[in-house]
């Protein structure tokens, strides 16, 4: 082995441990921000290596356009996530899932079309095939992904006999593949029309997708985009992007998992049953009369109260009220001696941890900060609870109506609070299209109105009493 041979596994090997310590310490809010500098790390340690590695001979010419488009992403992405409001957080991920996997299938592509794949073997070449498939379904599904959470898309279509199609699809681009990996000759057209299937396969997979599982579909496109990465380091014989990408369709497998038994569905079930299509629609719901009240009634009943849990929504992350909820808390917690605590549900929100990064950024402790399995023993106990833009996360029918779409979703159990206040903008369903029956509790006060207003007219409120 030679010094460079040793030098680019040494790398390697130390770029993939930086992988791997910083997704550890991004399991937890307190060490997340130290884990993805680590993880940085380890990406910059592993692209300069490659860059430099005596077996690319790439030439200067090729070397230029590498660090042109390295330079032109990199600031790209740079201003975008300064740039980024946190309701938004969720479609940059999503768009940044679809690149990745748009490059790994760009890779495969590159290898079939040159020929190049077809020279290493089956193995190589059915590597490339399935990392090209996957990698198109997650950058064209990821990109429907966005435009229903940036409100370009605000009907789910559903065609007829939408699983037949999907599957005919399907079976038409593994037959397309195989045909690929049974060919002498590199087959451009082949490939082309293969790879359009993958892109085609992406859209029709995720255009019937409600809202409401979301969350569930960013996480899978992400587990797409690791195996995809991953698939292509072995085409490339490049072993950053095999631990790179094995570790990232690991996590974002596990991750998917988890969410899915948040809200007690199979992957199946979220891929095909079509929950929340009709999203914000009015529903079938209990039924009953919202009580209301003022802002003001509601703060004086938490001043005077020992224990409050807070539970917050994507509404709260909309009206970008998480630095005036803060300063409400605070003042909670100096000037009447109420022990504050903050619920968070496992799909909370619009992404993986989309509250906790919402709560992050406006200062909240994280040893204020409690999720699902933590909290809910202590609802019972709590005298009061305080829902802000949560719906589905809060909503008691997944425990009593075994007709509603969302039954058997472990949800927060607010309404065992002794008193419940939610703040909400209007009397909609949200974001699933499901009717709350929280809303219509006996103990149940809704707040209604912008969630940063309220929150300004709570602080304002305490400050009369």
């Amino acid at each position: 082995m030679s010094f460079w041979e040793f030098t680019v596994d040494a790398s390697y090997f130390i770029a993939a441990v930086l992988f791997i310590v910083g997704l550890k310490r991004m399991g937890s809010p307190r060490t997340a921000k130290s884990g993805i500098k680590w993880a940085g790390i380890g990406m910059v340690l592993a692209t300069v290596v490659t860059l430099w590695h005596p077996a690319m001979e790439a030439g200067f010419f090729r070397y230029v356009l590498m660090l042109l488009a390295i330079g032109i992403g990199g600031a790209g992405a740079w201003y975008t996530g300064k740039k980024v409001e946190m309701t938004a957080m969720p479609q940059m991920v999503a768009l940044y899932n679809g690149m990745g996997g748009g490059a790994a299938a760009a890779i495969a592509l590159v290898e079939m079309y040159s020929g190049s794949a077809f020279h290493h073997g089956a193995t190589v070449l059915t590597l490339a095939v399935v990392g090209a498939l996957i990698g198109g379904v997650s950058f064209s599904g990821s990109l429907i992904a966005w435009a229903k959470l940036e409100g370009k898309m605000k009907k789910t279509i559903r065609l007829p006999g939408q699983q037949m199609i999907n599957g005919g699809v399907a079976l038409l681009t593994v037959i397309l593949g195989i045909w690929i990996i049974a060919s002498s000759g590199s087959a451009p057209v082949l490939v082309t029309i293969f790879f359009l299937l993958s892109l085609a396969f992406g859209v029709l997979l995720t255009n019937p997708i409600g809202g409401a599982d979301m969350p569930v579909v960013i996480s899978m496109y992400n587990a797409f985009t690791g195996l995809a990465v991953a698939f292509e380091g072995f085409v490339l014989g490049n072993a950053a992007m095999i631990i790179a990408g094995t570790v990232v369709g690991a996590a974002g497998t596990l991750l998917t998992l988890l969410m899915a038994n948040g809200m007690n569905r199979s992957i199946s079930n979220v891929l095909f049953a079509g929950f929340g299509v009709d999203d914000g629609a009015e529903a079938e719901g209990p039924e009953g009369e919202m009580k209301s009240v003022e802002a003001f009634d509601a703060a004086a009943s938490f001043a005077y109260s020992d224990s409050l849990i807070i539970v917050p929504g994507y509404g709260l992350a909309v009206a970008q009220a998480q630095h005036k909820l803060w300063e409400f808390v605070q003042m909670l917690q100096k000037e009447h001696d109420v022990d504050v605590k903050f619920a968070i549900h496992p799909v909370a929100g619009r992404m993986p941890g989309h509250m906790n990064v919402l709560l992050a950024e406006a200062g909240v402790p994280y040893d204020l900060i409690f999720d699902l399995e933590e909290i809910n023993a202590e609802f019972p106990n709590a005298d009061a609870a305080l829902v802000i833009g949560a719906n589905d996360v809060v909503n008691p029918a997944a425990r009593t109506d075994e007709s509603s779409p969302i039954y058997g979703m472990p949800i927060l159990d607010v309404d065992k609070a002794r008193e419940c206040y939610v703040v909400k903008r209007g009397k909609g369903t949200g974001f699933s299209g499901v009717q709350n029956a929280l809303f219509f509790g006996d103990n149940t006060r809704m707040v209604f109105g912008d969630a940063k207003q309220v929150c300004t007219d709570l602080a304002n409120g305490l400050k009369q009493i």
